[in-house]
């Protein structure tokens, strides 16, 4: 499969699309990454479980550029607690490495399809409903937190994710204000990102080369357009999100992730 112009207008779009509403939500983009990029791939002549595999390490591999704007702004507001994101990156860099580097290869492209089916489904349905976790403990000590990284990362890596659908919640119920929880999440999305893209192209260095531009299970000339894309209008969507109530948008939204994880469970279920 060539890049043709075709699918660079395409990628090209998904990224945009992706960038503007992850700053006008606050979702991550490989909600929707994963299953368009999916589709296009498959469109294309790839395989069904190779299509998965790919989509999810490149969308992925996009949070290494994202997450530094992403970080740095929250950084500035003083929302990020160094000190936790500290604790548990050792956890997170090693579940990631290990995911990706060993369950992901394992794992069969379907069965990454049939899970990440299920991460959008509970996904949108919180979104639907807004549900908040309620306080109920403090955070655990070093070693706690060494150890929840670890699940942080080791499912993140396998659904492409940059592990605020885990870790967000988790602050929150250990009486972390939300807004730290986020600004700490975001930090930790580099070193996931960074953990699981690794492993991913290690588990993947023994695949014939299936795409021009592909290293491991990472497809570079998508990665290169939709990060590119994604950054550049991820600020718009967060400035536009100051003018208009995101509340109805974010239900609507819910309801395209529904239809998504749809998608992706029927793609699981037919292979």
């Amino acid at each position: 499969m060539e890049l043709g112009l075709a699918l660079v207008l395409e990628l090209l779009a998904l990224g945009a699309v992706v960038g503007f509403l992850a700053g006008l939500l606050g979702v991550g983009g490989g909600m929707m990454l994963v299953p368009v990029m999916t589709w296009l791939l498959t469109q294309r002549g790839v395989e069904t479980g190779l299509a998965v595999k790919m989509a999810i390490a490149t969308s992925m591999a996009t949070i290494l550029f994202t997450s530094l704007s992403s970080v740095r702004a929250h950084h500035r507001l003083g929302a990020v607690r160094w000190l936790v994101a500290r604790s548990m990156a050792p956890g997170i860099l090693a579940g990631g490495l290990l995911a990706g580097a060993g369950a992901f290869s394992v794992l069969k492209g379907q069965g990454l399809a049939l899970l990440f089916s299920a991460f959008i489904g509970y996904t949108a349905l919180q979104m639907m409903l807004d549900r908040k976790p309620r306080p109920g403990r403090e955070l655990p000590g070093a070693w706690g937190l060494v150890g929840v990284g670890s699940c942080v990362g080791f499912i993140s890596a396998l659904v492409g994710a940059g592990g605020a659908f885990l870790s967000v919640p988790f602050m929150t119920w250990c009486n972390v204000p939300p807004r730290h929880a986020v600004g700490t999440s975001a930090a930790l999305g580099f070193p996931i990102a960074l953990a699981s893209t690794a492993g991913y192209v290690i588990s993947g260095w023994h695949l014939p080369t299936a795409l021009p531009g592909a290293v491991g299970y990472l497809y570079l000339p998508a990665l290169a357009i939709v990060a590119a894309t994604s950054v550049l209008l991820a600020p718009l969507g967060a400035r536009t999100a100051q003018r208009i109530n995101v509340v109805v948008l974010k239900r609507l939204f819910a309801l395209l992730l529904m239809a998504l994880a749809a998608s992706m469970l029927h793609r699981g279920l037919a292979g």
